[in-house]
């Protein structure tokens, strides 16, 4: 039970915006940065509905999973790989349960779900926030927002760690 009181512990903040190509990426590249930049460990979590492929036809993991292996490792010097193959769509407590020994974990593309959000707002491609307003942390936008929620510019990555160390006491180089 160790593991799961370390994991509660462990903050976790959803990237969502309204629709696609709204700069949830962008945003996350910037934050993970800047996390990394502070000496947090971090963790990203992407959800994707269509399905993923992360093996190469013909190489070793990838024959034996075509074999029938039900999950695929791989390990070297500098990193680890577990595929595993899944009847359904895992709920994300499941996934988070996986991720140990990091500072922060950040979503993207749980929209839906349950945990901490902010928001990406570009008034280009938005009409509305897409989010509650008591699910949301921050806004991360190009225009301003006077609804009670922290509102930070697109690029203000630095503003936002700053706002997730101190409301989840993630502190430098843990």
């Amino acid at each position: 039970m160790e593991i799961c009181k370390e994991r509660s512990r462990i903050p976790v903040i959803s990237i969502v915006g309204g629709k696609s190509n709204s700069g949830k990426t962008t945003l996350l590249e910037k934050l993970i940065r800047e996390a990394k930049r502070r000496g947090w460990r971090v963790a990203t979590l992407k959800h994707d509905v269509h399905g993923f492929e992360m093996d190469q036809p013909g190489k070793d993991t990838w024959r034996h999973a075509q074999a029938g292996a039900d999950i695929v490792a791989i390990s070297s010097p500098h990193k680890i790989a577990i595929l595993e193959n899944v009847a359904e769509d895992q709920p994300l407590e499941e996934v988070l349960a996986r991720i140990q020994g990091v500072d922060v974990i950040f979503t993207e593309g749980y929209k839906h779900g349950s945990k901490s959000k902010i928001e990406v707002f570009r008034s280009a491609v938005h009409d509305e926030l897409f989010s509650r307003l008591e699910e949301l942390i921050a806004i991360a936008s190009d225009i301003s927002f006077d609804n009670g929620i922290p509102c930070f510019g697109l690029d203000d990555a630095e503003g936002l760690c700053d706002l997730i160390e101190e409301k989840y006491m993630v502190s430098r180089g843990v």
